[in-house]
C-alpha cells in the first residue's frame, strides 16, 4: 500500500525558506519558491549561473559557504539539495526535530513532501505526483496535459473567479448559486467561449482539423 499523501497547494508568499546547494538540481527548485513568493537564502560553496544573477539582482540571499545547523532558525520550508547524500540527510534529519518542512532532492525517504509536475496556466494549477516513485511518468503526464490544457484556461479561469464573486454578492439560496457555478465551468460553457481553442486542435499529416474532446 501506498504512502497516504495529503495534496495540498501551500501559500507561501513572504514566508522564509532555506535552500542548501545551488547547482543545477537545486536552481529550478529556488526559482519555483521565488516564483511562489517566498524569501529564499541560498547556503552553497558553489552556484548555478541563475542563481549568482538572482543573488545579483537581491532576489535571493546566496551566502557562499556550506550548510549549518543554526541555518534552519525561523525557516517555514527547507530545500536540501547538495550534492552530498550525507548531507542532505543531515539537513532532513536537523530539519525534522525542529517541525520544519523539508524535501531531500531525489531521497523520497527523507521527504516531508515531494515536488509535482505542474501544469501552470495563471491560476489554473494541475499537479501530478508519484511519491517519488517516478517522477519520470509524472513528467510525461504533464507534458500530456500542458497540450490539453492550453493558455486559454489562465483567462477563462480568471473570468469564473469573477462570476463566482458576483454571485456570491447576489441575494440568492445556495442550491441556485451552486448550479449557476457548475454550469458555468462546464465543458459546455467552455466550449462555447473557445470554440478553436489550441486544446481542440490536432494534427492530421501536415494539416489542423478541429477535433472535440
Amino acid at each position: 500500500m501506498g504512502m497516504s499523501l495529503f495534496p495540498i497547494f501551500l501559500k507561501l508568499e513572504g514566508r522564509r525558506c532555506l535552500v542548501a546547494g545551488a547547482g543545477n538540481i537545486a536552481t529550478p527548485k529556488i526559482r519555483s519558491l521565488l516564483d511562489s513568493g517566498a524569501e529564499v537564502r541560498v547556503v552553497a560553496p558553489k552556484a548555478s549561473l541563475e542563481v549568482t544573477e538572482l543573488a545579483g539582482q537581491e532576489l535571493i540571499i546566496w551566502e557562499q559557504r556550506t550548510f549549518e545547523v543554526n541555518d534552519l532558525e525561523g525557516k517555514f520550508l527547507v530545500i536540501a539539495a547538495t550534492p552530498s547524500a550525507e548531507a542532505n540527510g543531515l539537513i532532513f534529519r536537523e530539519a525534522t526535530k525542529r517541525k520544519i518542512l523539508c524535501n531531500s532532492v531525489d531521497d523520497p525517504e527523507n521527504c516531508d513532501f515531494f515536488y509535482p509536475a505542474v501544469v501552470r496556466r495563471g491560476n489554473f494549477q494541475l499537479a501530478i505526483s508519484t511519491a517519488g516513485h517516478s517522477p519520470a511518468l509524472a513528467q510525461r503526464l504533464r507534458k500530456q496535459f500542458e497540450s490539453e490544457f492550453g493558455s486559454e484556461y489562465e483567462t477563462w479561469v480568471e473570468g469564473l473567479g469573477r462570476a463566482r464573486k458576483e454571485l456570491f454578492e447576489r441575494d440568492m439560496d445556495s442550491e441556485t448559486r451552486r448550479q449557476l457555478l457548475h454550469q458555468l465551468a462546464s465543458r459546455e460553457a467552455y466550449e462555447a467561449a473557445h470554440p478553436l481553442a489550441p486544446s481542440d486542435l490536432v494534427l492530421v499529416g501536415d494539416t489542423e482539423r478541429e477535433a472535440r474532446r
